[in-house]
């Protein structure tokens, strides 16, 4: 079988050039259910060319056939933050396109595709969808615009204003491709295409990122992330490990010290007990026992 190279790896160090943005439109295409173009892979601090750079961000900005800006975001690393990492990147994305002075109408809508090789919250779903709807606090109505404002503002209704969110969970992908969309999540998992593949994209993907089309240089390169992330992994995994065995040790430190105080208690109490019984015996008078037991004269009439 055919070995491919890691797309998050391939998106920033190997697809850089316009002739390769048809891989990536496949993709965006197979998420949107519509054909998408490439605008442009942005430079910023996320496609630093660091080789040892393990935050692996790529930027894609793109547009689909009503001219309405996507963002795209290929992530590797975890980060707590980064829900708001996508807002962050939905407002710097409309604010860029907008020129001093421009009417607000000029707003495009923004789609931000979020492909995570990581666990983001829970959930069983490799792939969530979200947009905003504005609904009636008492009523449960959904806000539409008039027939007036549709023809105005050229929109149907607020939701084609207001961005779209795609979260990719790609290790929680586990079915059998059968659609485009489910045959480029086999390949973002699994490195595998399969041979008699029609899915736009992928074609191309096929004949441009097979693992011993790279030349040696390329290959060293690629072994040395694969190595550094395998290690990174592990080193990661035997820290939750560790903390997972200090947590059981120091519950069953707590344990025993919790026991042995329980039972150490729980000796005086008997102890107690059998000196007021023999004081009682005596005929001594409550009040005294209890000073010198420290049980109530409940406790002592019992006895």
């Amino acid at each position: 079988m055919n070995k491919y190279i890691r797309f998050d790896w391939a998106a920033k160090y190997m697809l850089r050039n316009k002739a390769d943005y048809v891989i990536f439109e496949g993709l965006i295409s197979a998420l949107v259910g519509e054909k998408i173009t490439i605008l442009e892979l942005m430079e910023s601090e996320s496609n630093r060319e660091d080789r040892d750079d393990k935050c692996n961000r790529v930027d894609i900005k793109a547009k689909d056939t009503r001219g309405e800006i996507i963002l795209v975001e290929i992530q590797q690393t975890r980060e707590l933050d980064y829900l708001q990492r996508m807002l962050y990147g939905v407002a710097k994305t409309i604010t860029e396109h907008m020129e001093h002075g421009m009417p607000y109408s000029k707003v495009k809508k923004v789609f931000s595709i979020n492909i995570l090789y990581f666990d983001i919250g829970e959930g069983k779903d490799y792939l969530y969808h979200g947009q905003v709807t504005l609904k009636g606090v008492h009523t449960n109505d959904t806000l539409q615009l008039t027939e007036h404002e549709r023809e105005d503002l050229r929109i149907v209704a607020p939701e084609n204003v207001f961005p779209e969110y795609f979260v990719i969970r790609v290790d929680q992908f586990n079915q059998l491709a059968v659609t485009p969309l489910e045959e480029w999540m086999a390949y973002l998992k699994d490195e595998y295409i399969r041979p008699d593949t029609t899915v736009p994209g992928l074609i191309e993907a096929r004949s441009r990122l097979e693992y011993l089309r790279m030349t040696p240089e390329q290959r060293r390169e690629y072994d040395h992330y694969m190595d550094t992330l395998v290690r990174d992994t592990d080193v990661e995994r035997t820290k939750l490990l560790e903390a997972e065995i200090k947590g059981r040790k120091k519950g069953m430190t707590e344990g025993m010290e919790k026991g042995m105080a329980e039972g150490r208690a729980e000796g005086r109490n008997e102890r107690n007990a059998e000196i007021a019984r023999s004081m009682k015996a005596d005929n001594l008078p409550i009040e005294v026992i209890m000073k010198h037991t420290g049980l109530t004269a409940k406790e002592i009439e019992s006895l």
